[in-house]
């Protein structure tokens, strides 16, 4: 590391820390990673059934299960399918198979539960905490809920097998991938209606993530051990980027090669899981197409990766804790028991005063505007 770079960091530390201390009257704020189990299918191996909660500045050190409820007919945990939350409204949502369930951040408390026809998938909720993009289980529409109470009061029905959903940080759009499907629905969070499409791409989409500016998207579609880059503005496929050096093999879950993608908050890089060497790989996006630059190895197969809220630590779904600088494993998650916990709905929450101030995002968003 240069002397320039780190003199850089020192400063942007210090920075940080008058910022917080500024905005939060005591100091920085209380961070706390929030991670949903079963977050990978319905595996209770891997962390048992709640909320879990963790501390990331006390190396990530487990502070509390929280009940969620979300079971099923026969009373077993229903596969968690998504989560988000609000620091303005104080709230967090959690969706299974069949569930969206709203949490209170600060007591720890079940608001409701509401079950939804046509099951649900991964929702994404409004900057300002109003409502909730939520699509169905693979179906033709997504809902519009209600954030306070879970009415819905709107859908949007692209016909391509709902499943992941992305808010843009403006608030102005929704962008909606079916895994039936390789076009990206551009929907208008005003009108709720769709009024656009991003592609096609080369096949159907898989995790997706957007800029800050929501002017690019990047893609992990089906067959391809990488990712696709399109222009939002334009709706056009730009780039297909292979990964180079790692052959692709059979994966355990997903289908597909690539399940997981994040940008880092300051959109200077692009991770990308690989599931059947169970790795990520890390691309510079300073350059168009991204050039790949590293990997990592992880412990089991990755099919999720997303970031704090300051960008310095990543979390792929195998619940290693890696410094994004480094590239190092600084943490691994383990749950009350000694459990490995992997999940891939996680998210941060900052807290101050017992109240959330800040919250992240379960997608790896950039965030330069």
């Amino acid at each position: 590391m240069s002397h320039l770079h780190r003199a850089l960091l020192a400063l942007f530390s210090i920075v940080g820390f008058l910022f917080s201390a500024d905005v939060y009257g005591k100091g920085p704020p209380q961070r706390l990673l929030y991670v949903a189990s079963p977050g990978v299918r319905n595996y209770v191996q891997w962390g048992g059934h709640g909320v879990l909660v963790f501390d990331i500045d006390r190396d990530h050190e487990f502070v509390r299960r929280i009940p969620f409820g979300g079971l099923g007919s026969d009373g077993q945990p229903l596969n968690v399918k998504g989560i988000c939350a609000s620091a303005a409204t104080g709230r967090l949502y959690v969706s299974t198979l069949e569930h969206l369930i709203c949490l209170d951040l600060a007591s720890d408390e079940v608001l409701w539960q509401r079950s939804y026809e046509g099951g649900c998938d991964r929702m994404s909720i409004a900057p300002d905490g109003s409502h909730i993009y939520l699509p169905t289980l693979e179906g033709d529409h997504w809902k519009i809920v209600d954030a306070e109470s879970g009415d819905v009061i709107a859908r949007v029905s692209p016909d391509s097998g709902a499943h992941n959903t992305v808010y843009a940080l403006d608030g102005r759009h929704a962008y909606l991938a079916g895994l039936r499907s390789p076009l990206l629905t551009v929907a208008d969070t005003t009108t709720h209606k769709a009024i656009g499409t991003v592609g096609p791409f080369s096949a159907s989409i898989r995790p997706f993530t957007v800029n800050g500016s929501s002017t690019l998207c990047f893609v992990n579609v089906n067959g391809l051990l990488g990712f696709e880059v399109g222009d939002l503005r334009t709706g056009e496929a730009l780039h297909r980027v292979a990964v180079e050096g790692f052959e692709q093999g059979p994966v355990k879950r997903h289908g597909c090669p690539s399940h997981g993608i994040g940008m880092t908050p300051d959109e200077r890089e692009i991770w990308v899981s690989d599931g059947a060497n169970q790795h990520v790989h890390i691309f510079d996006a300073t350059v168009m197409p991204p050039r790949q630059v590293a990997s990592i190895a992880l412990r089991e197969q990755p099919g999720w990766v997303t970031f704090s809220i300051d960008g310095t630590l990543a979390y792929p779904s195998t619940g290693e804790v890696i410094d994004v600088a480094s590239r190092r494993i600084v943490a691994r998650l383990s749950d009350e028991e000694g459990r490995e916990v992997h999940s891939e709905k996680l998210l941060e929450i900052d807290f101050a005063d017992g109240r959330p101030v800040r919250s992240g995002d379960q997608f790896g968003l950039g965030r330069v505007r």
